[in-house]
């Protein structure tokens, strides 16, 4: 798909969201003058991060991962030499849940067909999750449902699928704010990069 292609689509996406009148979480959007955060980075991009859900910062400024989870993602994407802008980083829900509570299935029955769109266009080498929810959702969505245990067991490794570009390879990772509340996971999660970086 030309880059001129990715990019109109991808603008689709946005205005079908800005305008999703029917998700729960419209309203809320509204009246805390939040934005829907859609995703960022290079529609080219070999790996694609997902999140569960934006955070207040997220939605405050339509950005993901801009705060301090933001923060040490970066810093996990400088100690593996990948900027920010060659990987996409994307949500399931592309709105933020009140008091950013787990998203409710319906919720995710209006958002995750978005984020699927999102694979399809940037086709990427490799999935990495980020957190327990992404990592189920994504291993339930491309067969790998028998493969999943507690994301403690299941961290950095790499597991194949068939994905819309040909195989994909999905990585579980720690959500990074585990090493906000326990820096002691800063090493592992390191590693688990290191993993991703041996894949592109």
């Amino acid at each position: 798909m030309k880059k001129e292609n990715k990019k109109e689509k991808m603008r689709e996406i946005r205005d079908e969201i800005l305008s999703l009148k029917n998700s729960p979480l419209y309203k809320y959007r509204l009246e805390n003058k939040y934005h829907p955060v859609i995703g960022q980075g290079s529609h080219d991009a070999d790996i694609l991060f997902i999140g569960e859900a934006p955070g207040e910062n997220e939605a405050k400024t339509g950005i993901p991962f801009c705060g301090a989870s933001g923060k040490f993602l970066d810093e996990l994407l400088l100690h593996i030499g990948l900027p920010r802008e060659e990987v996409y980083i994307a949500n399931i829900l592309k709105d933020r849940p009140p008091q950013n509570r787990d998203p409710h299935p319906a919720e995710i029955e209006i958002y995750a067909p978005f984020l699927l769109r999102q694979i399809e266009i940037i086709k990427p080498k490799v999935i990495a999750t980020l957190g327990r929810f992404a990592m189920e959702y994504i291993m339930n969505k491309f067969g790998l449902t028998e493969s999943i245990t507690k994301i403690t067991d299941m961290h950095g490794k790499v597991y194949e699928a068939k994905g819309p570009g040909g195989t994909v390879k999905i990585v579980a990772l720690f959500h990074p704010a585990v090493a906000i509340y326990n820096a002691g996971n800063k090493t592992e999660l390191k590693k688990d990069f290191e993993v991703l970086k041996s894949l592109i």
